[in-house]
């Protein structure tokens, strides 16, 4: 989907990790694993676990008010929030509900978004919409998750893969030229049983494949979502250029949903470029889903990676199975 009539771009990005580290070397001590056998297979060597009393919601506000400074604007001037999360404090307040609370937001409506690691994408192309009618001026979309919450700690196939964490950009209009010029959003409901966390109903084949202690926790195909990130990483990125008129050699930077760093350099290869023109910091968090590309996206911009001018690729996949991309002009 191309953008139209007028630009919205991101004009600020903030986010936080929790202070807490889990290394490889501890997961050695909790599960059949070792330090060799994850950064082997996935990049990873460390993941941020959130302490007991600090939900979903707490850290996302802390991203969000960063976000919101680094824009230049109070949490008065948002319009709206969304939260992008598969963990959320409740199922009701929304944890955006329970964030517009916290920063005092108190003129911004609020939800939540469920697209598991494609969130942030798809909330910002939701909150575009907002901005490119005219119907908002300022939003704030935040990607925050504690996957620690929801992890089967004896399975060593998936509880070394995530960690907790959020990341948060705001959106407004900006000069013509600059933003968000395309996005690409889209789904394969026949493929969502690969990726599952089970809540109010719990189907018998789900049971099957867990502890019945421990029912509502994460649990993966993991060859088969590998098989699906690849491709649909590189297709997403490249629809989303096509509609521009541009191709792969025009990006200055990709920053992909953080999962694994052989999907990461799997994507690259498909898309042929090198892998210095991706940002990637899984080692240092792991998969934190919807919080992944937003926290790699502030990093980036204050390491210097990003420019006014560049032009950004934000590229995930999810459970769903989802994906999205969005090709941004930077405007800042």
């Amino acid at each position: 989907m191309i953008q139209a009539s007028r630009n919205v771009g991101i004009v600020g990005t903030g986010s936080y990790v929790p202070e807490k580290v889990v290394t490889n070397f501890d997961l050695e001590k909790m599960v059949e694993t070792s330090d060799e056998w994850i950064k082997t297979r996935t990049g990873i060597e460390q993941r941020r676990i959130a302490e007991e009393n600090m939900p979903t919601s707490e850290i996302a506000y802390i991203a969000g008010k960063r976000a919101i400074e680094d824009a230049g604007l109070t949490p008065e001037d948002i319009d709206l929030i969304i939260v992008a999360t598969i963990t959320p404090d409740m199922y009701s307040p929304s944890t955006a509900c329970r964030v517009q609370a916290k920063l005092g937001a108190s003129k911004a409506a609020a939800f939540d978004v469920n697209a598991a690691c494609t969130g942030l994408i798809y909330g910002l192309t939701v909150a575009s919409q907002f901005i490119l009618t005219g119907y908002y001026k300022n939003a704030l979309v935040i990607g925050a998750d504690e996957l620690s919450r929801i992890l089967e700690w004896t399975d060593r196939n998936t509880c070394v893969l995530f960690g907790d964490g959020a990341g948060a950009v705001v959106l407004q209009a900006v000069d013509n030229g600059y933003g968000i010029l395309s996005t690409n959003l889209g789904a394969d409901g026949s493929m969502g049983d690969v990726l599952t966390i089970p809540s109010c109903y719990i189907p018998e084949h789900e049971k099957e494949k867990r502890k019945p202690e421990n029912y509502r926790t994460i649990w993966m195909d993991g060859s088969e979502v590998f098989k699906f990130a690849v491709r649909v990483m590189a297709n997403a990125t490249n629809r989303a250029l096509d509609d521009l008129n541009l191709d792969i050699n025009d990006v200055n930077l990709i920053v992909p949903h953080q999962a694994n760093i052989r999907i990461i350099e799997g994507a690259a290869k498909r898309l042929g470029v090198s892998v210095n023109k991706i940002y990637s910091n899984i080692h240092r968090y792991g998969n934190m889903s919807a919080a992944s590309i937003a926290v790699a996206l502030d990093e980036a911009v204050k390491e210097g990676r990003i420019n006014k001018g560049d032009l950004i690729v934000l590229v995930g996949f999810g459970g769903g199975l989802t994906w999205g991309s969005a090709i941004v002009r930077w405007s800042k």
